[in-house]
């Protein structure tokens, strides 16, 4: 049957539109994503078959093209709509956190940064170039490394921080690993850039670790 000729409460749609976005399961809300659904299926049936092929929501958000597009139903228009998707969320994320400011936010910087780092095979060392008013200037990616680490040298962040006239900055790096445990290397380096900014009055709120679905914050720990 059509999802067409599905009860109107039953509809991923309908029922989106007549009680909000959270009410759905992610079969509704990727069904809503696919639109139609293939010979013999509906979307809804389709997404049933993806995230079961997948082995979750996750794990086809952050499929790659070829992975993507191997399973039936899904092409490079699907998979370029949901690269769009994404990013306009990951966007909203840092606009809402430019707006409100890291500092009075503490919980969405931390989604922001799950965001963008949660994910990566291998690790990355960002920074949030943030404003007087803890708002973002801009975000960064420092450097990259293998998956047991990554170079950061603290001259070329305190020129980088002075050339955006940066009042503060906020340190992140993944764990590939998905531990956000600190090691003593992580703690050694965010104390050399502590000490390199902090000469030219220029604070370092926090330092997080972006695990596995779990993060650690050095501001929290009171380690800064």
């Amino acid at each position: 049957m059509s999802i067409v000729d599905w009860p109107a409460d039953d509809r991923p749609r309908e029922k989106l539109l007549a009680r909000g976005a959270e009410y759905l399961s992610d079969a509704e809300l990727l069904a809503i994503f696919l639109r139609t659904g293939v010979r013999g299926k509906s979307a809804v049936d389709l997404a049933r078959d993806l995230l079961s092929g997948f082995g979750g929501l996750r794990q086809l958000l952050v499929a790659d093209q070829g992975q993507f597009t191997q399973h039936h139903g899904l092409g490079p228009a699907k998979f370029a709509q949901l690269q769009a998707v994404l990013e306009m969320s990951n966007r909203h994320l840092a606009q809402t956190l430019q707006k409100e400011g890291a500092l009075t936010s503490p919980q969405l910087t931390q989604r922001y940064l799950m965001s963008k780092l949660r994910d990566r095979q291998s690790e990355a060392f960002v920074a949030l170039f943030l404003d007087s008013q803890h708002r973002i200037i801009e975000y960064v990616e420092l450097a990259h490394g293998t998956i047991d680490g990554a170079a950061v040298y603290p001259r070329e962040v305190v020129k980088m921080a002075l050339a955006k006239n940066a009042a503060a900055l906020i340190f992140a790096h993944n764990h590939p690993s998905g531990i956000a445990e600190a090691s003593q290397a992580d703690k050694s380096i965010t104390d050399r850039l502590v000490k390199a900014l902090s000469l030219l009055d220029i604070r370092v709120l926090d330092h997080i670790i972006i695990g596995d679905g779990e993060f650690t914050s050095f501001a929290e720990k009171g380690w800064l």
